[in-house]
């Protein structure tokens, strides 16, 4: 069996489980040892207090003829108003004065009744200590002290004599091992979370910070790392494929219209010609906006800043107000505000755009663009008051070249890929996209973007 290791996560766990542990066992066994209750050696100054009383006694008794018994008495006597009681025994522990019940005393001799190792022990308020010799003619007496406790018990005592608090106590011990523990869980996970989340947004950058922490969030981090990596080489390698593709397809293409364009001009023009140059050009435009969707979603993550959507749409739509009006047709749009985005400029402009340019080409003759926002959302709702999409193709529209209507798509030059576009693109952007009839009477279009709220 493989022993744990402290830099690993289940070392660590098994590490603070057995300190804790050990803490709460060391406290319970040593505590008792300052408990007044049992038995203690008594402190060097008390202990000397405690002889020279002893001798002071032993010259008292040692003066005069009186019996034993009435010179005890004065001793014993009127002395517990003062705090303090003696106690007299034979050597053999036969109580000798103050006569009566002395529960505590008789405890305290089957515990301490040996006169070379004094010791002390408290018993409710009352502290007993001896026994101290006193010699007695050719005779000797043990002399016990009792005086009253007037120190507040120690708060570990009261803690030792109630369970709840002692398990409070083991929990606040364990508290800051546990905490640590906690600490060096949740960080780690935390860095690999917030990782996870930029990868989601199209920020593909390793972090360094992701291989620190137990052994086990290391090997995690390495391997994320290792993903992230690997997929900017897959990117960089379709980077590379598109750029290909791009150059194999537009050259024939060009030289197919310049081949056009020649045979015109020596043949004259004539309808086989003109069909041949139209479909060319659709191919070309058709080529431009697939090759446009790829990139798009192979570059998501680059050029990602911090912009707002005044500066970011203004321009754009104040462009698409004046071509609306030059087709006979109406574009209105509420107040832009610096709503703050973060993204990639160019394709959230071409993402809302897109949408725009539909709406214009086919709406009769109005087109309203509405932006609301919420705490962490900015929703802009297009409608436009054409024919509309049929319910059941609404969720349609945003697949590449899908085609609502063949003819019109044709007719109006129409490749299929306006809406793909935007819909990759604010999903790309953390965003959605969604379509249904609009109170217009045409298609409503809203997009929701999150905004970048610090």
């Amino acid at each position: 069996m493989k022993l744990p290791r402290f830099s690993s996560l289940y070392g660590r766990i098994f590490a603070v489980f057995w300190l804790t542990l050990l803490i709460v066992v060391l406290t319970l066994l040593l505590l008792p040892h300052l408990d007044p209750r049992t038995q203690h050696t008594i402190p060097e100054p008390q202990l000397q207090r405690y002889h020279d009383l002893a001798a002071d006694v032993a010259d008292e008794l040692n003066q005069g003829n009186a019996a034993l018994e009435q010179k005890l008495q004065r001793f014993t006597d009127h002395q517990r108003h003062r705090g303090f009681q003696l106690y007299f025994t034979t050597v053999d522990t036969e109580i000798i004065a103050p006569t009566g019940r002395n529960k505590a005393l008789r405890n305290f001799i089957t515990m301490a009744d040996s006169p070379d190792a004094p010791r002390q022990k408290l018993y409710g308020r009352w502290m007993m200590a001896g026994p101290f010799p006193i010699s007695y003619r050719d005779d000797t007496l043990l002399m016990y002290v009792g005086r009253i406790w007037r120190e507040p018990p120690p708060f570990f005592l009261q803690i030792l004599d109630k369970p709840f608090q002692l398990l409070l106590v083991t929990m606040l011990v364990s508290t800051p091992l546990l905490l640590w523990l906690a600490w060096a869980i949740s960080i780690p996970a935390r860095r690999l979370q917030q990782a996870a989340e930029r990868v989601t947004r199209g920020e593909f950058e390793a972090d360094p910070r992701l291989e620190a922490g137990p052994s086990e969030f290391k090997q995690a981090g390495a391997s994320f790392n290792q993903m992230v990596q690997a997929i900017n080489q897959m990117i960089g390698g379709q980077q590379r494929l598109l750029s290909d593709i791009s150059h194999e397809l537009r050259s024939p293409l060009t030289r197919l219209r310049m081949a056009t364009a020649l045979a015109q001009r020596k043949q004259g023009e004539s309808k086989e010609l003109t069909r041949i140059d139209t479909e060319a050009e659709r191919l070309e435009k058709m080529i431009s906006e697939l090759l446009e969707l790829s990139r798009m979603q192979v570059n998501s993550h680059d050029q990602r800043e911090l912009c707002d959507a005044q500066a970011l749409w203004f321009e754009m739509l104040e462009d698409a107000r004046f071509e609306a009006e030059q087709c006979g047709k109406q574009l209105e749009y509420t107040p832009l505000q610096a709503w703050p985005l973060r993204g990639n400029p160019n394709l959230l402009i071409s993402a809302l755009e897109n949408v725009v340019r539909n709406a214009i080409r086919y709406g009769n003759d109005q087109i309203r663009l509405e932006f609301t926002h919420t705490d962490d959302r900015l929703i802009m709702t297009v409608d436009d008051n054409g024919d509309g999409v049929p319910e059941a193709e609404l969720g349609d529209i945003f697949r590449p070249f899908y085609r609502v209507s063949t003819a019109r798509d044709r007719s109006s030059g129409g490749t299929g890929l306006g809406l793909a576009i935007t819909d990759s693109a604010i999903r790309q952007h953390s965003g959605k996209v969604t379509a249904s009839r609009s109170p217009l009477g045409g298609l409503r279009v809203t997009l929701t973007l999150p905004l970048a709220i610090s």
